[in-house]
């Protein structure tokens, strides 16, 4: 539409309005130059009223014929320079006498002076005469026009964008495990699109769902062959092959629980806003209470929207493993304007950069630098970071100011 508009004031101003002046122009400096002639063919110190009554009347011309006198100077040019560059051209060509022109200093008439030999030639008509003023009226249309048109537009894109907007916001809070309402709205693109996001969501819900309850299943039967197995152990003596057959059952509970754990994922909780201190002050507590030494430092606001049991799980792995691994744990917790970071440290063997992706692989052991020996299912990392993604964030690893292994939680607030 601008370009069109444009194009439009381009060809107008070029074909028409400057068309038009030049023709206005061309005939009144025919007036004036015919004037001079009557004013020459006069003899000489005959009265010159009759030759300015007939210019009034006849030609639309106030002349007057001023004593001889140096012709003031030059102004400076207008913004709009069409008519003094036709008036110039006109008169150079039709006259060719000394002027001098002032198309500004009257609103409604411009002055024009011609160094004639014996006197000055002044001349004053009305701007119409020789300017296409009405032009004016036709860019003022055209941009009026162009304003309204481009109201109009910026209203129906903004009524446009507005349902993309809403799906957009409901997608995001999905990805972060946030359910919110949404009702399809706008285009029928857009109501397509939106009704499209609504039957997925509803197909993850179900699949969800589906897999809670086959995984409350199978964990139900599952403890229930445990539960038997250590009831028949209290039959037996309490020998050394008893007491490591109830290692053994209780290392088969703790694995059996960190795989449920994974494949059961949030287990359908749902996002409530979480006070991020309270909840790292009670893993503190849980930690030393397994005689893990371990200091906490939060600053900046702390209510983020999450799932708090199962963000709760994601970093009490990451501060058992610490815990593990480690004599010494710190966690450090903030919050800036787009994320709430937290930091678990510790002062233990780490892992080598070119490895710190691969312990995030289910079921991955990084013998070398944290040992099998130490427990565990190889789920912890794999476990943690699935919640965190959960929750549109990410666990990135890397050097500890402890000289260690640093964890690093990021969500969105």
């Amino acid at each position: 539409m601008l370009l069109l508009q444009c194009v439009v004031a381009y060809f107008f101003m070029e074909r028409h309005w400057q068309s038009v002046t030049f023709r206005l122009s061309q005939a009144l400096v025919q007036d004036i130059a015919a004037t001079i002639d009557l004013y020459r063919s006069l003899p000489a110190g005959d009265p010159t009223e009759a030759l300015e009554r007939i210019a009034s009347n006849r030609l639309g011309l106030d002349v007057d014929f001023l004593p001889p006198q140096p012709l003031p100077p030059a102004l400076p040019k207008p913004f709009l320079q069409l008519l003094d560059r036709s008036l110039s051209s006109e008169i150079r060509k039709q006259i060719g006498l000394p002027y001098w022109i002032d198309t500004v200093g009257r609103s409604n008439f411009i002055e024009i002076r011609i160094q004639l030999d014996t006197a000055v030639l002044r001349v004053i008509a009305r701007r119409s005469a020789a300017y296409a003023s009405n032009s004016y009226i036709f860019i003022l249309w055209m941009v009026g026009t162009s304003l309204v048109l481009i109201v109009i537009a910026t209203a129906f894109l903004r009524n446009q964008i507005r349902p993309i907007l809403r799906l957009a916001v409901a997608a995001e809070n999905l990805g972060k495990g946030r359910l919110i309402e949404y009702r399809p709205n706008g285009a029928t693109e857009v109501r397509r699109a939106g009704y499209a996001f609504l039957e997925m969501r509803r197909r993850i819900e179900r699949a969800v769902e589906q897999r809670t309850t086959m995984l409350n299943g199978v964990s139900h039967d599952l403890r229930t062959v445990l539960t038997r197995f250590k009831l028949s152990l209290e039959l037996f003596d309490d020998g050394p092959d008893a007491q490591a057959m109830h290692r053994d059952i209780d290392e088969m509970g703790r694995m059996l629980e960190a795989y449920l754990a994974f494949a059961r994922g949030d287990g359908g909780e749902s996002s409530v806003m979480t006070d991020m201190r309270g909840l790292i002050e009670e893993l503190r507590s849980d930690a030393e209470r397994h005689g893990q030494a371990t200091t906490v430092s939060v600053t900046g606001e702390t209510g983020v929207i999450l799932r708090p049991d199962s963000f709760k799980r994601c970093l009490s792995n990451l501060v058992g493993n610490a815990g593990r691994y480690g004599s010494r744990t710190e966690i450090v917790a903030r919050r800036d304007d787009r994320f709430f970071t937290i930091h678990v440290d510790d002062d233990g063997p780490g892992i080598p950069a070119d490895k710190r992706e691969d312990v995030f692989r289910p079921f991955y052991r990084l013998d070398a630098a944290r040992n099998q020996d130490q427990g565990g299912t190889g789920l912890g990392l794999a476990i943690a970071r699935d919640i965190a993604r959960s929750h549109g964030g990410d666990i990135q690893l890397g050097e500890s100011p402890l000289g260690g292994l640093r964890a690093t939680v990021r969500v969105p607030v």
